[in-house]
């Protein structure tokens, strides 16, 4: 285990001088350890993410005007390059005050793995969190029964957009299966219209429409099964899922390579392409960069066959060991868990509160159902954005996709699929 963490990271050293370069446009993520300011690291740099961190450092400010903050975000969509650059400075013992992760493996068997955080069950007991997320939640931040980071909020993966005004005109239903699905986009086909966005310049994207096929062919339970190794990645239910992925990638526009997830969710809005399956920071950059109306310009449905099931991703923040202002850091971890920092960050971003008691009045009609979802789902930990493997295992799936995107060979994908679950023991 330990040698795929070390593996990990270093594979992430690869990436580390264009992360370099885009830090230095986007919120410079280099060394800041001399400025005197509380860095909060993230990759929340567009769309409506940024609006978000925005409004809960200005909230955090407001509570303490004397602790100066670092907004020192780094751009790349899913993280891919603030992630290279955090690996650069915890391994050169220079951490940010405290850095965003998605709760799962990528924080468990990464960073409280590797030794490199503090437990936070101390800022639990005092804030009075531990009844106020889902134990599930919690488990996902947690690692041999202690505590490492505070969710800000929970997004759902399995969300399927469409262009309500394409549809309408085509006398079209949101697909719920993917019989549905199939028979809608050749409908659009046969009409000129790309039936599916995407843009995996970055192949997590492409990954992520994976993992919500999977997640439909195989139902939470089963999908779960396969990261703990349970059920084999051969599983013909698996094959089934990559012989659909193969056939929804016939109906993607053509540029796909040469968009990223931006892009592609700009093509449904602008009608010239009717549907992208994305997670709900989509509908943050729907409603705050184009200014679109939930349930008047588009449309959403659970990604087909999924409806009662929750992909999850979260971002948290936790304390890294060796800050020099541990105490200011979980001022902060305690206003992003409060109701107040939740409700002020996470109608902005397009996410749902992690807590159970949030304000549900601040939130649009997309956010009132999917927190009414989220109570009575079965939850199922996202691949793409690092909760249910480790990162090992989840760059070599990335690579395989992108691979599989161009060449569609199902039996090479799926051998390579099953080569590399090693990396999940």
């Amino acid at each position: 285990m330990k040698k795929r963490i070390w593996i990990s990271i270093l594979l992430a050293f690869s990436l580390i001088l264009s992360a370099c370069s885009s830090s230095e446009s986007a919120g410079d993520g280099g060394d800041k350890k001399d400025s005197g300011k509380m860095e909060i690291f993230s990759w929340w740099t567009g769309a409506g993410e940024e609006d978000g961190l925005k409004a809960l450092i200005k909230l955090f400010e407001e509570k303490y005007p004397d602790v100066p903050i670092e907004n020192a975000a780094v751009a790349g969509g899913a993280g891919t390059n603030a992630k290279a650059v955090l690996a650069s400075r915890m391994q050169g013992n220079d951490p940010p005050a405290t850095f965003q992760i998605h709760g799962g493996a990528e924080l468990n068997e990464g960073w409280v793995k590797a030794g490199k955080m503090e437990p936070i069950d101390d800022l639990y007991e005092k804030e009075g969190l531990k009844d106020k997320f889902p134990q599930d939640l919690i488990d996902m931040v947690s690692k041999d029964g202690k505590i490492y980071s505070v969710p800000v909020n929970i997004h759902r993966g399995n969300v399927l957009w469409y262009n309500k005004k394409v549809f309408e005109e085509n006398g079209l239903q949101a697909p719920a299966t993917f019989d549905e699905f199939f028979e809608v986009a050749d409908t659009l086909k046969a009409k000129g219209i790309t039936p599916l966005a995407l843009g995996d310049k970055e192949s997590w994207t492409a990954t992520h429409l994976f993992e919500t096929v999977l997640l439909g062919k195989l139902g939470a339970e089963e999908y779960t099964k396969l990261w703990n190794g349970e059920l084999a990645l051969d599983d013909k239910n698996v094959v089934d899922a990559v012989e659909t992925f193969k056939k929804m990638l016939s109906y993607i526009n053509e540029d796909h390579s040469s968009r990223n997830w931006q892009d592609a969710s700009q093509l449904v809005a602008n009608g010239d392409a009717a549907m992208n399956v994305m997670g709900d920071w989509a509908k943050g950059y729907f409603v705050n960069d184009l200014k679109l109306k939930v349930n008047e310009d588009f449309g959403y449905i659970t990604t087909p066959e999924t409806e009662g099931q929750f992909m999850v991703v979260t971002d948290t923040f936790g304390l890294p060991k060796g800050v020099k202002n541990p105490d200011d850091v979980k001022k902060f971890l305690a206003v992003l868990g409060s109701v107040e920092g939740q409700d002020a960050f996470n109608p902005l971003k397009g996410s749902i509160p992690a807590r159970m008691d949030a304000d549900v009045s601040k939130y649009d009609q997309y956010g009132k159902d999917t927190i009414e979802d989220f109570k009575d789902a079965k939850l199922a930990a996202s691949l793409a954005h690092g909760s249910a493997a480790p990162e090992g295992y989840l760059t070599k799936v990335n690579q395989a996709v992108n691979i599989f995107v161009t060449q569609k060979d199902v039996k090479g994908f799926v051998e390579t699929l099953t080569a590399a679950s090693s990396e999940l023991k």
